[in-house]
């Protein structure tokens, strides 16, 4: 009896342990299910968080930085600028800034102080397409009583110069035209000379 048990023990020594060296041999029948039972179910591992931004040079340390956030564009109001209109002087085509007004299309002139027409129209005579009349707003740069124009060679009494190239008011015939300047009658040509002055405002349209 004795014998018997020492060889089934012996049996099943031998069984374990071609078991542990690795057999080829698989596991006992049902011996996988039950393991599976046993196991823990697997779970994907958990993704990588994402690295923390270094702090700013200067900041405090160890404090969370956030991302600095980009500034809303905001509309600007625009603001109108309103500029008083400077009224025409009535009857003519300058404005109350003027000192004198020419109107070359209708051979006109005026004399102005402060915006009211101190006198005029008065009959002028104005340059050709060959010397046309300078348009625009000039100033009275001098004056000469006696002059004479060194490019024409004629008299030019009472001149009051106004724009560049010696363009000026004075008397001269009114049945011609004149070289770029204005020309105006004895009377009126005197009445010119007396009122501007160096600094003031011309318009000519």
């Amino acid at each position: 009896m004795l014998g018997a048990v020492v060889t089934t023990a012996l049996v099943v020594v031998g069984a374990a342990a071609l078991v542990g060296t690795g057999s080829p041999a698989g596991p006992l029948p049902g011996a996988s299910t039950a393991l599976a039972a046993d196991l823990p179910a697997a779970h994907p591992a958990p993704a990588a968080a994402p690295a923390a931004a270094p702090a700013p040079a200067g900041g405090s340390g160890g404090s969370a930085t956030r991302a600095p956030s980009t500034p809303k564009a905001t509309a600007t109001p625009r603001t109108t600028a309103t500029r008083a209109k400077v009224a025409l002087v009535p009857g003519t085509p300058c404005t109350a800034t003027a000192k004198a007004c020419v109107d070359i299309a209708e051979g006109r002139a005026w004399l102005f102080d402060d915006g009211s027409v101190t006198r005029g129209p008065a009959h002028i005579m104005t340059g050709d397409q060959d010397d046309p009349t300078p348009i625009g707003t000039f100033h009275v740069q001098w004056k000469a009583e006696q002059y004479t124009s060194r490019q024409y060679l004629v008299q030019m009494p009472y001149s009051v110069f106004f724009a560049d190239g010696g363009i000026a008011f004075h008397e001269g015939r009114q049945d011609t035209s004149s070289g770029g300047c204005v020309k105006l009658g004895h009377e009126d040509a005197v009445a010119w000379f007396a009122y501007l002055q160096v600094g003031d405002e011309v318009q000519v349209h």
